[in-house]
C-alpha cells in the first residue's frame, strides 16, 4: 500500500539502490592489476598464495592489517529518499 508521495515498493526499491550502491563503493576499493612481490609499505616479501588469492595485491598482511584499521567505517546518506521519508 502506498501512502503520500510514494509508490507501491519504494521502500524496498531504496533499501536495494543502498545496498547496490555500497556493494559498488566496495568493488571500486578492491585491488586491481599485478599483484607486488614485496610490500609497498614495508618491503616484506609477499607470499606467492596471497598474491594468486587477491589479485593485485600491494600491502603485506600486517601492513594490510594497519591500513584496514585506519580506514573509518562511512555511512552514505541515502539521496534517493522518497518524498515521504523526507517529510516526516
Amino acid at each position: 500500500m502506498a501512502g503520500g508521495f510514494a509508490k507501491d515498493g519504494a521502500v524496498q526499491e531504496q533499501i536495494d539502490a543502498s545496498l547496490t550502491d555500497e556493494i559498488n563503493r566496495a568493488r571500486s576499493r578492491l585491488p586491481r592489476g599485478e599483484s607486488a612481490r614485496e610490500c609497498d609499505e614495508c618491503g616484506a616479501k609477499i607470499p606467492e598464495a596471497r598474491r594468486r588469492a587477491v589479485p593485485g595485491v600491494r600491502l603485506c598482511v600486517a601492513c594490510q592489517e594497519l591500513a584496514d584499521g585506519k580506514q573509518r567505517a562511512t555511512t552514505g546518506y541515502n539521496r534517493r529518499g522518497s518524498k515521504d521519508s523526507q517529510l516526516r
